[in-house]
């Protein structure tokens, strides 16, 4: 109820005005506590020198990111640049073998980074999952795929696999992880889909040219194989009308957002603030709120850039990738909210929705949340923060789901349909602006750390209530209000569009 519901545009207006004015405030907050802290004896291992020509310094403190776009980032570029040269040629020259040509490169690629040895382990790994999807047996698969993980997340069979990379360099472990991880989910998808489809038996030369696909390799996202499949195995693949300007376009946001991220870390050292508790404490509430919110937006960001550089080169080789990942503003509620939407998919398709049905059923729904999450804390790694983590989002995801409930039956159902729709609206952004925060905090836990977490909560929960504890609420009822207003305006733009297609 109230969803479809149209809020007068004065009352639109104010929202947006109080949560600009808002981000404005505690922007500046942020920006004066960044320039205070800069030259904090703490700040010396992570706010370096940066644009020397006007006396900035840079906020370092990802070690990933900085290593891609500095001592890797000509690797990237050259990898990458060769992936799309030789795929353009091979689609002139021999279209047929295009899957083949990213298997060869995308093998090379790996076995020149890693070691030849590294290269074998994998394929040892794909091989043991191939052989298991010719039984037939979905859950061996699943069983098999899952020991696979959990032996590059687990000591000693961690250590000893991490023996066969070659050489020493900086994001030797990352791409390691990186790189197993993935491809054991893309086995154990390959693995799946086989049982699926008795009918028709992959190859394991199938499995290979899935695997070895380089753009999706180390960080991913990853596509089922049955979506790949069927889309790299077109011999003429034809691109949409327009199709080339919209690649254009990703390619060219993605420039943007980096050169945005570079700018953003010179005026504001919003990672290296919470390594600090001291001096993170003595930040206005408005700057810690605004704080813990960049966090969670740049590790959006963050994603958005890996997914949408990746995505750029899948598109170019005529595949529909997964798309980045909502982004943190705009969500509202537990069942939207992730990170990394490739592994979204494949838990939702072989775990979630096949435990959890329609997802309207209270005990199939804990039941496949509590399965779900505990292959994502093996995926992230056991440790006390991931276990944390998990336990938190589950609970939340099953709240949602509680409160629904409560709210369709009984004394709530009554209250609501006394309501008009407007209100009906009013009432369910408080939810959502309450609900907002509590994925905030819940994520932030592994995104940052525990005591960060805890002083954040500590602040706006208990010493600053009531006064900035209603404020930010208010605030985020204002965010929450104009996310619905656009999902609104889309809905209705997405009826008018179906419409019309059946009146055509």
């Amino acid at each position: 109820m109230g969803i479809k519901t149209a809020l007068p545009a004065a009352e639109l207006g104010l929202y947006f005005l109080v949560l600009s004015g808002s981000l404005a405030y505690a922007g500046r907050g942020l920006l004066e506590a960044s320039q205070d802290g800069a030259h904090r004896k703490a700040f010396r291992e992570s706010v370096r020198p940066g644009w020397e020509y006007i006396g900035r310094k840079m906020d370092v403190a990802d070690f990933e990111w900085v290593m891609w776009f500095t001592s890797f980032r000509n690797v990237i570029i050259f990898a990458l640049s060769g992936h799309v040269l030789f795929a353009k040629l091979c689609t002139m020259v021999a279209p047929q073998l295009r899957s083949w040509m990213y298997a060869v490169y995308g093998a090379l690629a790996v076995m020149g980074t890693m070691g030849p040895w590294y290269l074998l382990l994998l394929l040892g790994h794909c091989v043991a999952l191939y052989v298991a999807s010719l039984l037939g047996q979905p859950w061996l698969c699943l069983g098999l795929g899952l020991a696979s993980l959990a032996s590059f997340k687990m000591d000693p069979l961690i250590s000893w696999q991490s023996g066969f990379v070659t050489g020493t360099f900086d994001l030797q472990e990352v791409l390691f992880h990186g790189g197993c991880g993935f491809t054991v989910l893309r086995c154990t998808s390959f693995a799946l889909e086989s049982c699926a489809r008795p009918d028709r038996r992959y190859s394991l030369a199938d499995l290979l040219k899935y695997n070895f696909y380089l753009p999706f390799f180390f960080f991913g996202p990853i596509m089922t194989f049955d979506r790949f499949h069927t889309q790299v195995s077109e011999v003429e693949p034809v691109r949409p009308e327009g199709e080339l300007w919209r690649i254009r376009a990703q390619a060219g946001l993605s420039v943007v957002a980096i050169i945005a991220v570079d700018i953003f870390f010179h005026f504001f050292y919003i990672l290296t603030i919470p390594n600090d508790l001291k001096f993170a404490n003595r930040l206005p509430d408005s700057a810690l709120a605004g704080l813990a919110y960049s966090n969670l937006v740049y590790d959006w960001v963050k994603a958005a850039v890996l997914f949408g550089v990746v995505n750029t080169v899948a598109r170019l080789d005529h595949l529909d990738p997964p798309q980045p990942p909502k982004c943190i503003t705009a969500l509202y509620v537990f069942g939207e909210t992730h990170f990394d939407r490739g592994i979204n998919d494949w838990l939702c398709k072989y775990v979630y929705d096949h435990l959890g049905g329609e997802h309207s059923a209270v005990i199939p729904e804990l039941v496949a949340s509590v399965a779900t999450f505990a292959i994502t804390t093996l995926w992230l790694g056991p440790c006390d923060i991931v276990y944390l983590w998990s336990f938190l989002n589950c609970f939340g995801l099953n709240f949602e789901l509680w409160v629904q409930k409560l709210a369709e039956h009984g004394p709530l159902a009554q209250v609501e349909a006394r309501l008009s729709e407007q209100m009906s609206r009013r009432v369910r952004a408080l939810c959502g602006a309450i609900n907002f925060w509590a994925i905030i905090m819940y994520n932030l836990v592994s995104l940052n750390s525990f005591e960060f977490t805890e002083l954040v909560a500590r602040r706006l929960l208990l010493t600053g209530f009531p006064q900035t504890t209603l404020a930010i609420l208010f605030v985020t009822y204002c965010g929450v209000q104009l996310v619905k207003e656009r999902e609104r305006t889309l809905a209705l733009e997405e009826e008018q569009r179906q419409d019309k297609e059946k009146l055509e």
